[in-house]
Formats: C-alpha cells, sequence, structure tokens
C-alpha cells in the first residue's frame, strides 16, 4: 500500500457520495467490517437491485461475503479481485477497492453524476436481464419451434376434418353390439395373455442363461490360467537353439565388420586407382608435347647446320656435310627412340640427360678417321701430318662445340 493510492481512495469514495468519513489511518490494521460495508456500498452503487448476503459475523459467512461480491464484479463489471487481499481488510485491500472505485469515478467524471447513474442501472439492468435469462430465452427458443411445427401439423389435420366428420359421425351413430365387443375383448385379453406367458418364460430363462454364462466365464477362467501357466513354463525354459543363435550372431557382426572394413578398402584403392589413371594421361600428353618440340628443335637445328655448312671449303664442307647429314638422322632416331621408351614405362620421377645432337658414337670416330684419310690422300705434298691433323681439329671443335646442354637445361628453353 502506498500512500498516494490510499489519498486517491478516499477522494474517490468522497467524490462518489459515500456517506462515512475515510481517514487514513483506518487501514493501518485490519478493519474487515469497514471494508465489507465500503464493497457492499459500491455494489449498490454498481446495481441497485443486486442481492448481496450482508451477514458477515462469523468467519464462514464472510468467506461468503468476499466470494459473492469477486463474483458478482467479475460477471457485471468484468473487474478481476483478490478474494486474499480483500479478506485481510488492510492497505492491501485498498488496491483492490481502488479497481472499483475508479471505473465508477471515470464515469461519474466522463458524463455527470446523473446521466451518469440513469445510464448505469438501464445498462446494468439490461446485463442483468441477459445474464439470468438467458435459460429462458433457450426454453423460448424451443418452445417457438415447437409452436411452429404443432401449428403446421394442426393445420393439416384440421384440413381433413371434412372426411373424418363424417366418419365420426357414421361411427357414433352405429350402435354396439354387444357380441363382436366380447369378441374383441377376448381376443385382446388372450393377445395380453401370450405376452404374459412369454414374459415369464424369459424371466426362467433368464435363471439357465445365467448359470450359462457363468459356466462359460469358468470355462474361459480355466483356459487362461493354463495358458498363464503354459507361459510361465516357456519363459522359463532356455531354446535348444539359443546358443547358436547367438554364435552365428557374433559371426555374423564380425562378418560384417569385415565387410565394412573390406568395402572402405575398396573404395579408397578405386579413387586411387582413378588418380593413377588421371596422372598416366597427364603424363603421356606432356611427353608427346616433348617430342613435338624435340622434334621442332631437330628440323630448326638441320636448317642451321645447312645454312652454316655452305661458307668452308668445297672438300672438307662436302664431306662434313655428309657426316651431319649422318649425324642428323642418326640423332633423330636416337631421340624418337627414347621418346617412345618414355612413353611406353611412363615414369616421370626419371629424367633424361641428353644433348639435342647427340653425343659421340662409333660412327662418328669412323667418319672422323675417314675425313683424315681423305685429307692425307689429298695432301701428298705436305710433309707433317700433324699439320693435316690441325687443320681437320677445328672442325671437330666446331662439332663439339655444337653440342647443347643436357635437357635439364634445355627445359628452360621451353
Amino acid at each position: 500500500m502506498s500512500f498516494r493510492d490510499l489519498r486517491n481512495f478516499t477522494e474517490m469514495m468522497r467524490a462518489l457520495g459515500y456517506p462515512r468519513l475515510i481517514s487514513m489511518e483506518n487501514f493501518r490494521t485490519p478493519n474487515f467490517m469497514l471494508v465489507s460495508e465500503m464493497l457492499l456500498w459500491l455494489c449498490k452503487r454498481y446495481e441497485p437491485h443486486t442481492d448481496v448476503p450482508s451477514d458477515v459475523e462469523t468467519e464462514q459467512d464472510r468467506v461468503f461475503f468476499i466470494k459473492a461480491v469477486a463474483q458478482f464484479m467479475a460477471t457485471k463489471a468484468h473487474i478481476k479481485l483478490n478474494t486474499k487481499k480483500l479478506y485481510q481488510a488492510d492497505g492491501y485491500a485498498v488496491k483492490e477497492l481502488l479497481k472499483i472505485t475508479s471505473v465508477l469515478y471515470n464515469a461519474m467524471k466522463t458524463k455527470g453524476m446523473e446521466t451518469t447513474t440513469v445510464s448505469e442501472e438501464e445498462s446494468s439492468k439490461f446485463k442483468f436481464d441477459l445474464g439470468s435469462k438467458i435459460a429462458d430465452l433457450k426454453a423460448a427458443r424451443q418452445l417457438a419451434s415447437e409452436i411452429t411445427s404443432r401449428g403446421a401439423s394442426l393445420y393439416d389435420l384440421l384440413g381433413k376434418e371434412v372426411e373424418l366428420r363424417e366418419l365420426r359421425t357414421e361411427s357414433i351413430a352405429r350402435p354396439l353390439e354387444i357380441n363382436e365387443t366380447e369378441k374383441v375383448m377376448k381376443i385382446a385379453i388372450k393377445d395380453v395373455l401370450e405376452q404374459v406367458q412369454k414374459t415369464k418364460d424369459m424371466l426362467n430363462n433368464v435363471a439357465s442363461d445365467e448359470a450359462n454364462l457363468e459356466a462359460k466365464i469358468e470355462k474361459r477362467k480355466l483356459e487362461l490360467e493354463r495358458n498363464q501357466k503354459r507361459l510361465q513354463t516357456l519363459q522359463s525354459v532356455r531354446p535348444a537353439f539359443m546358443d547358436e543363435y547367438k554364435k552365428i550372431e557374433e559371426e555374423l557382426q564380425k562378418q560384417y565388420s569385415s565387410y565394412l572394413e573390406k568395402f572402405r578398402n575398396l573404395a579408397y584403392l578405386e579413387q586411387q586407382l582413378d588418380d593413377h589413371h588421371r596422372l598416366e594421361q597427364e603424363r603421356f600428353e606432356e611427353a608427346e608435347n616433348t617430342l613435338r618440340l624435340m622434334q621442332n628443335r631437330l628440323k630448326e637445328e638441320e636448317k642451321r647446320l645447312l645454312k652454316s655448312g655452305s661458307n668452308d671449303d668445297s672438300d672438307i664442307e662436302i664431306q662434313e656435310d655428309e657426316g651431319s647429314d649422318s649425324e642428323v638422322e642418326d640423332r633423330q632416331l636416337i631421340k624418337q627412340r627414347t621418346a617412345m621408351e618414355i612413353l611406353m614405362q611412363g615414369r616421370p620421377n626419371k629424367r633424361i640427360v641428353g644433348t639435342m645432337q647427340g653425343g659421340d658414337t662409333e660412327d662418328d670416330e669412323e667418319s672422323e678417321d675417314s675425313e683424315i684419310d681423305l685429307d692425307d690422300d689429298e695432301d701428298d705434298d705436305e710433309d707433317d701430318i700433324e699439320d693435316d691433323s690441325m687443320e681437320i681439329s677445328p672442325s671437330k671443335a666446331n662439332r663439339r662445340a655444337r653440342k647443347p646442354e643436357p635437357l635439364e637445361e634445355s627445359d628452360n628453353d621451353f
């Protein structure tokens, strides 16, 4: 409880016209009589025709009073009150009372005291009638539908009144015959006696049916007990194939684990095989490119040798040209063989070390010796053989000078 709430409550109650003066000190201690009086006055203020019990002498009466007030405010004003705080009748009850007084004070403030009172009475009566007469409305609707259906059936029957009037007058004018009446009564009595006999037979059969049903129930109980015992014996007895089943299950688990391992290994090997095929394909393409470049290089070298050999002496030029032609052809054949071996082996880790012109072979040495002999035959006037060898040595030096670098350095040109 706050001082502000207590002050607002006292001012609102004074504005609403509460006859008793309310002090702020009244709620320092529990004061149920004052709270009950204010609640009763607020309920009457909200609904003059309300019927709330005012007896609050005993504890049970107080509980009933608080419940009635809370229910009335919830149904009529849609205000939810805390019954525990109201029952305390102290400062916490002021907050609950403030909910009701604020509604009434705002209504009075907006529309005025007199107009608000009239409108509240009318609206409360309307609400009260709707709330209390819902069952009557449902019954009225049901009666209205029944009246409509009964009226329609009555209209149809009244339409047949002309025909029925003649039949009625004839039946009334006809005299009663005692023999026919007695005969009809005997037939009716006979039918009633037959129905009574059937009912007695059925009652007698009830006992036999009950005995039969009891016998069937006992039989079913015996069957149930027998089946339960059989079930217990089957559960207690271990099957003969259970050990074999467990062994097979363990073996199956092992086989499954080995299957999974083999399946993983197979998938890994397939992946490795695919990678190997891809690398082989790349190596094959690289070897083809290398062979193509080597062929182009050899063709250029051949053209260059043919152009450079045209400036030497005629005899030496012819011999050197023949020797160079043979050397070029030999080198080309050797390079083609090596390239084919690389393609067949497919080993990229091995390096090919050599030159584009090829090394000195036995054929080269024989051609050099033959050149030396030819020079000796042509130069008969010269006395010293060393001079002839000195003339031929530049050609060897030129050929040795033309030897290219190994393949490792030539790869950088590509």
